[in-house]
C-alpha cells in the first residue's frame, strides 16, 4: 500500500472481498521513517519520496508515499475496517547479529514497518 499515493480503490476492494469480521493485516512502512530519512520533511504532510538499499550487492531505488498514521487510519475507517490491532514489532531473538541493524542504541529494536490488523465491518 505505501507505493500508492491513493488508497480508496485498493481499500474498497478488499473490503468488498471480505465477509464482516474477516481480517485483513497490512505490513506498512512506518511513517517514522520518512522524517528519518528526509529531516526537512514534514511528518503530517502526503509526500512521495525515494530511498536507495542494497541487496545481495545491488542497489535498489525503492519509492514510496508517506503519510502520517492519522491519514492511515481514516483510510481505513472510511474503507469500512475496524482497527484492532497496531504493532511495532521486535527483531527477533534469533537473528543473527550480522543482520541486525548497525549503529542503533538497542539494536532489538527499531522503527521500520508498523502493522495494521483490520477487520471487515
Amino acid at each position: 500500500m505505501h507505493y500508492l499515493k491513493d488508497w480508496t480503490e485498493p481499500l474498497a476492494e478488499l473490503r468488498r472481498v471480505l465477509k464482516p469480521g474477516g481480517r485483513l493485516i497490512l505490513s506498512l512502512n512506518h511513517p517514522f521513517v520518512y522524517t528519518a530519512l528526509n529531516p526537512d520533511g514534514k511528518y503530517f504532510d502526503l509526500a512521495e519520496f525515494s530511498f536507495n538499499a542494497e541487496h545481495a550487492g545491488r542497489t535498489v531505488t525503492y519509492t514510496i508515499w508517506h503519510r502520517p498514521i492519522q491519514a492511515m487510519s481514516d483510510a481505513f475507517t472510511t474503507a469500512g475496517f475496524r482497527i484492532t490491532a497496531i504493532t511495532e514489532p521486535p527483531i527477533s531473538p534469533n537473528t543473527p547479529a550480522a543482520l541486525r541493524p548497525k549503529d542503533v542504541e538497542h539494536p532489538a529494536r527499531f522503527i521500520s514497518f508498523i502493522f495494521f490488523t483490520l477487520e471487515a465491518c
